[in-house]
């Protein structure tokens, strides 16, 4: 399982590759084209583009510590660095979409703003098509290995994508007399910017601080009733190391079962736990009712 578990980040590195290779096309060409065209949108998405460079390389760095073994510091191995990493991805992002939505504001009152070429709002265009199909790829990618950071990734290439869609419309727009519409695009990019660090940094913070979702707990109730043998569920608990899951369950049992038939239920419980719910690791504590 353990070993599964490094092979599944192994294969989480290529979506933030991917990402990274993407992210490095994409904001050359937009940045190039908006200063070009004179797109303050363009350039807004381009250099959201650059910070998603910095955010995965830190997933990829953090995808690549979490495949460290246990050690003396860290018994129970270095899984959550992923997470760590989504959360450091998030801090990258928040900060540039705040500068970004600043100088944009400041451009619609404070400069003459200029109508934009075209040619700005095809390569938003092209750009979104792009980021979309990556999108795609790595959602897949991170729904088949349950990876933590590689679907925050995933999450931040389709909103990448929308960013985009939004920076052509308000070139469209500025091309009918109206050019505040540009800068004003470069606005709504920046705080979608900000919205997808702010969602990235409340799935991180909830691994980190050992939340979970109520709603898996008590799918695994149900199944654990489903084992012969269980007369009831007094505790559990799970919380996530990474893309693992870890559960803690006390179960109830018949008090006159001997010690191996007591044993053996916990056994079918952990079974049952693992390949249904794909969990890492299960620890059972039974208790005579």
């Amino acid at each position: 399982m353990e070993e599964q578990g490094f092979i599944d980040l192994k294969r989480g590195e290529r979506g933030a590759i991917i990402s990274i290779i993407a992210y490095i096309f994409l904001s050359i060409l937009k940045l190039a084209v908006g200063y070009f065209a004179n797109s303050e949108a363009l350039k807004a998405d381009g250099l959201n583009n650059v910070t998603d460079i910095i955010a995965s390389v830190a997933v990829l760095i953090g995808l690549k510590l979490s495949q460290r073994p246990a050690d003396d510091d860290h018994p129970y191995g270095h899984w959550k660095a992923e997470t760590v990493a989504s959360m450091v991805a998030s801090f990258i992002m928040m900060a540039v979409g705040l500068k970004v939505a600043y100088e944009a504001i400041i451009s619609i009152f404070y400069t003459q703003s200029q109508t934009p070429d075209v040619i700005s709002a095809w390569t938003g265009l092209f750009c979104a098509f792009v980021m979309y199909f990556v999108y795609r790829y790595n959602k897949k990618l991170a729904t088949e290995i349950n990876s933590q950071s590689v679907m925050a990734a995933a999450k931040d290439n389709l909103s990448d994508a929308w960013v985009s869609v939004g920076t052509f419309i308000g070139i469209i727009g500025a091309q009918f007399g109206l050019p505040w519409l540009d800068p004003l695009a470069a606005v709504l990019v920046g705080f979608l910017i900000c919205k997808t660090a702010w969602d990235i940094f409340k799935e991180a913070s909830l691994y980190l601080t050992d939340g979970f979702d109520e709603k898996e707990i008590e799918l695994y109730k149900e199944t654990i009733y489903q084992c012969n043998g269980v007369k009831g569920v007094k505790a559990i608990k799970a919380r996530n190391y990474g893309n693992n899951v870890v559960v803690d369950v006390v179960i109830l049992v018949n008090s006159t079962l001997d010690v191996k038939r007591a044993h053996d239920i916990a056994t079918e419980v952990e079974e049952e736990l693992i390949v249904r719910h794909n969990v890492y690791d299960v620890h059972i504590h039974v208790e005579p009712q």
